[in-house]
């Protein structure tokens, strides 16, 4: 006689769950998709602040020009430049001139501002990307020793070492790098992306990238690749250093507070070593906030990139824009802001999208 079998009665036969899987992936989806559309705003309203800010002192030709020209020869460029027509005018002229990759021209040098762009964004992006490794160096883990020696003398030692990383001005701590490891012990150079040789070198190849380094090693030049390595140790330090007491604090504060689970102590009843604990239970969970953060200190980052690469006259948007604020070339510097502006913006997309595959908790 043939059975019947009832799967909405039989509690033991589950047809397979592929519907929350499909919720998943379209939760996943739906995220990226509000965290991308949310680029094009905070990209507008900062464009539009940085218009606005740069015309609070009237236009840029009187700023940069003002007592170096006669007021008739004053009058023609500013009517030249447009820059005599209303205000609401001019920016919504700007705003179609960034949608086709026009951002004026400088004033103090008449060059193109996407020149500028393209000449000394690689290296700030070179400095950004060293500063970052040392930071992830340090932070991370001199953090995890401190939450395995809590409450004791090294993570004491270690807590005030990064109130001071990040309490430290960075210009301070650049000259005071270059005064040990450059003046007095000599073991670096203490300016500049490279030597003269090596600089002739590497901008004499065909079609360089402007990272120094990725053009060295892509040309075989071991040489020039030293060279380059060791002038950018003090500023990546100087500046890694600020981040690194802000990551070994997180490290710290999320690792401790992992410890205290119930699975990690269910485990440590189990025998677990506390290194495998420590380094494979506790670690990534604690990751979240530290990536979250990540994406805010690459602002942290590229601002102070501009201290900096003047303390180590490291050429680079930084230092391209300390200079034009110093000619009050309100041109130039609006160009550079945006473009560090879209660089923040698209750099915490990146980082939410990778917060949101270590832990699928953040999609909701």
């Amino acid at each position: 006689m043939a059975t019947t079998i009832n799967l909405t009665e039989n509690p033991a036969v589950t047809p397979p769950p592929t519907r929350p899987a499909a919720k998943a992936g379209g939760s996943f989806a739906r995220y990226l998709l509000t965290r991308f559309l949310l680029i094009f705003p905070t990209i507008f309203i900062l464009v539009t602040l940085v218009f606005f800010l740069m015309r609070v002192t009237g236009d840029p030709i009187t700023a940069a020009l003002g007592g170096r020209l006669t007021p008739d020869q004053l009058a023609e460029r500013i009517s030249a430049a447009g820059y005599d027509r209303p205000v609401i005018v001019q920016y919504f002229e700007y705003l179609g001139q960034i949608f086709t990759g026009n951002f004026g021209r400088t004033i103090s040098d008449n060059r193109a501002v996407t020149e500028v762009l393209a000449t000394y964004g690689a290296a700030t992006a070179e400095l950004a990307v060293n500063s970052l490794i040392v930071a992830l160096l340090i932070g991370i883990p001199f953090g995890l020793l401190a939450a395995k020696m809590r409450d004791r003398w090294p993570d004491a030692l270690l807590r005030v070492f990064a109130i001071l990383c990040y309490a430290t001005p960075v210009f301070f701590a650049g000259l005071l790098l270059k005064l040990i490891f450059g003046v007095w012990l000599g073991w670096l150079p203490i300016a500049g992306r490279a030597g003269v040789n090596a600089e002739l070198q590497l901008t004499g190849l065909q079609n360089p990238s402007g990272i120094f380094l990725l053009d060295a090693l892509r040309s075989g030049n071991m040489s020039a690749a030293s060279d380059v390595i060791s002038h950018a140790i003090l500023p990546a330090v100087a500046l890694g250093l600020l981040t690194a007491g802000v990551f070994l604090r997180l490290v710290r504060t999320n690792v401790i507070g992992t410890l205290g689970r119930d699975y990690v102590e269910a485990g440590r009843s189990r025998g677990v070593s506390e290194y495998r604990l420590l380094t494979k239970h506790a670690y990534r969970p604690a990751l979240i906030p530290i990536i979250t953060v990540m994406g805010l200190q690459i602002a942290l980052l590229l601002g102070g990139a501009v201290l900096t690469e003047t303390t180590f006259e490291w050429k680079g948007l930084g230092f391209q824009l300390a200079q034009y604020l110093t000619a009050r070339d309100f041109v130039a510097v609006q160009g550079i802001v945006v473009l560090l502006a879209v660089i923040v913006a698209l750099t915490n997309f990146i980082v939410d999208i990778i917060a949101a595959l270590i832990d699928p908790r953040v999609r909701f």
